[in-house]
């Protein structure tokens, strides 16, 4: 069986300081699967970088606005958001609200963001509005990070579309890994018509609990289906993560020191050390 622990203590060299900033990879975190750590590993992860001195965005390109919540911004009461990018002719600089993590941005979203898929079918081009927005902001940022629905409808395409990359958070459970194929397929379309440098940057575990031996042969299933995707870092299961979303504080600010924090900075150091993340 795979030594799933091992891997997460593999070493990688902390980042060196950045001489330079802008021009960065835009990365899709995507699973239509829902419950599997998506958004929390946007918010994490971005959080991560952001301590490593990677200058950060989030774009929230779910209706149901969990990254924008989960960093403390209430959508509700903004005039701006992805939604108004995607359907006005607005500067998207605009749109752009700073967290309380320095180095920290996000274009959130609220419940709006759901007419967008309709609105958005008569348009010219409707796969590639989202890459337009973000090509406007890519040389400010050394990573934009798309937390995506779970679905695989058109915002989900638009971001495929937009990003140079796709990272799959994959829960520790036999029933998230069925529609991984199916997630690999739609990518596989994407590159065909729309995006032909799209390249997935990984797949990671969530949600992972050692103790049981459900979760130690799905991650070694895992393993065996997607080997040479498969990062060395994974996301243990712990109670920290709601705390930290009613705190609205990412993990690494609201528990530190505790294991879940160290390993989403593991998983920076990872996509830095690969040079997936500059």
């Amino acid at each position: 069986m795979l030594d799933i622990v091992g891997r997460n203590y593999t070493k990688f060299k902390d980042p060196a300081p950045l001489k330079e900033h802008g021009g960065g990879r835009i990365i899709s975190m995507c699973n239509q699967k829902g419950g599997v750590g998506k958004t929390t590993s946007s918010i994490s992860l971005a959080a991560a970088l952001a301590e490593f001195g990677r200058r950060t965005l989030i774009v929230d390109f779910d209706p149901q606005g969990a990254a924008s919540v989960g960093l403390g911004v209430e959508a509700y009461d903004l005039d701006l958001t992805i939604y108004n990018l995607l359907i006005e002719n607005i500067d998207p600089h605009d749109a752009v609200v700073q967290t309380k993590v320095e180095g920290l941005d996000i274009i959130p979203a609220n419940i709006d963001l759901s007419a967008a898929e309709i609105q958005l079918t008569t348009e010219v081009a409707r796969e590639s509005i989202l890459k337009g927005i973000l090509e406007k902001l890519r040389p400010e940022y050394d990573v934009i990070l798309i937390d995506c629905q779970p679905s695989l409808g058109l915002l989900t395409i638009n971001a495929l579309t937009a990003s140079d990359g796709v990272l799959i958070p994959l829960a520790s459970e036999y029933f998230a890994m069925r529609g991984v194929a199916l997630l690999i397929d739609t990518i596989e379309k994407v590159q065909a018509r729309l995006n032909p440098t799209l390249q997935i940057d990984g797949i990671f575990p969530t949600m992972y609990d050692k103790r049981t031996q459900h979760s130690n042969e799905v991650v070694s299933s895992i393993y065996g289906s997607f080997k040479d995707k498969l990062l060395h870092s994974f996301i243990s299961r712990t109670v920290k993560f709601p705390d930290s979303t009613v705190a609205a504080e990412p993990i690494t600010i609201f528990a530190p020191n505790h294991q879940a924090a160290q390993q989403y900075r593991l998983l920076a150091q990872e996509l830095i050390s690969k040079g997936v993340v500059k």
